[in-house]
């Protein structure tokens, strides 16, 4: 008999750790939505980790900026910015606060309000490509900027929750390079995923782009 997903709230002393601790753990893991159309749940099954002053290919790598403010802390809370012109990406702050570091929701899968996502990803063929890379997942459950700073350990009443779910087994747990990090931040092997889920999102090197002429 396969257990159901726990749905206690993740306190906030679970993300009050070491980026590279939280990242793994955070698979398998339930992140709901709330949206006056109804809820909307993610099971998250590959992530990617960001380590601050440690890490080149971080936000915060260079300081403190109006944009990455939410990532200094409080551990908990949600940071989300734009890229590209045309994208959001949702990320979990971790570690103390002060100190900036957190986790990229890069996949998962929709096991609650499918469709409600599938109205925001009208391009989507199938449900496993729903919330398939970090784009589509904010885009699937309509994360935007104005959740930026959003505590997600904050049970009543936020639009944005992390339950307790049904952890992952170390065993079922892969890692490897980030995907599209250029320079000596690519180097990290700290995306995270769940072993053969048709969910995550394919690797890719990162590709300088061009300008145009």
């Amino acid at each position: 008999m396969i257990a159901a997903p726990d749905r206690t709230p993740l306190p906030r002393e679970f993300f009050d750790r070491p980026v590279l601790d939280v990242a793994p753990d955070l698979l398998g893991r339930i992140l709901v939505r709330t949206t006056p159309d109804g809820p909307i749940a993610l099971r998250l099954t590959e992530v990617e980790a960001y380590d601050g002053p440690n890490d080149p290919g971080s936000h915060a790598y260079r300081g403190r900026t109006a944009r990455n403010d939410v990532m200094f802390g409080p551990p908990g809370h949600v940071y989300v910015y734009f890229t590209y012109g045309m994208w959001h990406c949702m990320n979990l702050v971790c570690g103390p606060e002060g100190r900036a570091s957190a986790v990229l929701l890069r996949a998962g899968e929709i096991t609650e309000g499918v469709e409600l996502a599938r109205k925001r990803r009208l391009s989507a063929r199938y449900d496993k490509e729903l919330a398939k890379g970090p784009a589509r997942l904010a885009t699937a459950l309509g994360v935007g900027r104005a959740l930026d700073g959003t505590d997600a350990c904050a049970a009543e009443g936020s639009p944005l929750t992390l339950l307790t779910g049904i952890p992952v087994h170390p065993d079922q747990v892969r890692n490897g390079p980030r995907t599209g990090v250029a320079g000596a931040g690519g180097v990290h092997p700290w995306r995270f995923w769940i072993a053969d889920d048709p969910t995550v999102s394919p690797y890719r090197a990162h590709t300088p782009r061009r300008r145009r002429t």
